[in-house]
């Protein structure tokens, strides 16, 4: 794969409409963190809800560490949001020493609320992220297409692929994932990332597949099912009524296997280091859900909003839409 550019996996509701550019300024794309639980009032840890602009948040949460005395590692977030844009997520930081969150300072970050909570902050706690993303047109946008085409997404989502940006700028993590496969020693985080990188794409020609033959967003016996805003997927070896209503009223989602040990992929040397890694499978569904979309057409561009659960790609939305290419200093 080293030095191969991402295929264009097919779209599912039609090429592009109209071509954009994205993330002309930070304040073109912004996130905003969805918990979906209360906080406990009391405990050893403050919650802090960032806003940051133009950051990073590996950055960020160094920053706070650094202010409250304390190991990075002990810092802990959701989620990675990205850094070319507004975003909006909590922090958990150990009250150990006390820190004065009034005399934090760290550019393109501002603290906007505190609260207590008894447990640390997990990667993949939070239930969703809403996004407001300004499309700025570089073409001719038809009004009436772009509505309709965004009620097929309303009602039957997108295929759930990952984004363009779990491959890294020019696709260069493919590389990264071949170095790996060829024994190479890596970082732990590099190793990680390559990890990621093999099961993504995998993922994604598997997806692929689907989307062509128009079964991306049914089940099929054989399947595993995924219920809708969970990580709970079942079995079925056979499809009935209940199954197929549940699954058109986005109750349940088809979905698929994030390979691990003994998937029998190809390229050959790939299927070899997961073996070695001991990579346990997972799974993905294969339809994402777009809920809350709106859409305004503006003299800037076309403002979308919407929401999507955690571990899913705003980009994977767009693409459905728009041919939207971040401009070159905010590419991911």
């Amino acid at each position: 794969m080293a030095g191969s550019r991402l295929p264009d996996w097919p779209r599912a509701h039609g090429s592009p409409l109209f071509a954009a550019d994205l993330r002309t300024v930070p304040l073109d794309f912004e996130v905003t963190e969805q918990l979906g639980w209360d906080f406990s009032g009391d405990g050893e840890h403050d919650y802090l809800w960032v806003e940051k602009t133009g950051a990073n948040t590996d950055w960020v949460a160094t920053q706070l560490a650094r202010h409250a005395g304390v190991p990075p590692r002990d810092v802990g977030y959701a989620g990675l949001k990205d850094r070319h844009a507004v975003t909006r997520q909590w922090f958990s930081i150990p009250r150990w020493n006390a820190p004065d969150w009034r005399a934090f300072d760290a550019e393109g970050v501002r603290i906007v609320d505190r609260q207590r909570h008894a447990r640390k902050l997990r990667r993949g706690a939070h239930r969703a992220n809403a996004f407001r993303i300004l499309l700025r047109c570089t073409g001719v946008a038809d009004a009436v297409a772009v509505e309709r085409r965004l009620q097929m997404i309303r009602r039957q989502g997108v295929p759930n692929y990952f984004g363009e940006q779990r491959f890294g700028r020019g696709a260069n993590n493919l590389q990264l994932a071949d170095e790996w496969a060829s024994g190479r020693r890596l970082s732990r985080q590099k190793r990680s990332l390559a990890i990621s990188t093999v099961r993504s794409f995998v993922f994604n020609d598997r997806l692929a597949v689907r989307v062509r033959d128009g079964t991306w967003n049914r089940l099929v016996a054989g399947d595993l099912v995924n219920l809708d805003g969970t990580a709970s997927v079942f079995d079925v070896s056979e499809i009935d009524d209940t199954l197929r209503h549940r699954c058109a009223g986005m109750d349940v989602h088809p979905a698929a296997v994030l390979v691990g040990e003994e998937a029998g992929i190809e390229p050959a040397d790939w299927q070899r280091a997961l073996d070695r890694a001991r990579v346990e499978p997972g799974s993905r569904s294969l339809r994402l859900p777009v809920r809350d979309m709106t859409c305004e057409f503006t003299e800037a561009g076309i403002l979308l909003g919407f929401t999507l659960g955690r571990g899913a790609f705003a980009t994977s939305v767009l693409r459905e839409l728009c041919d939207a290419s971040a401009v070159p200093d905010s590419a991911p």
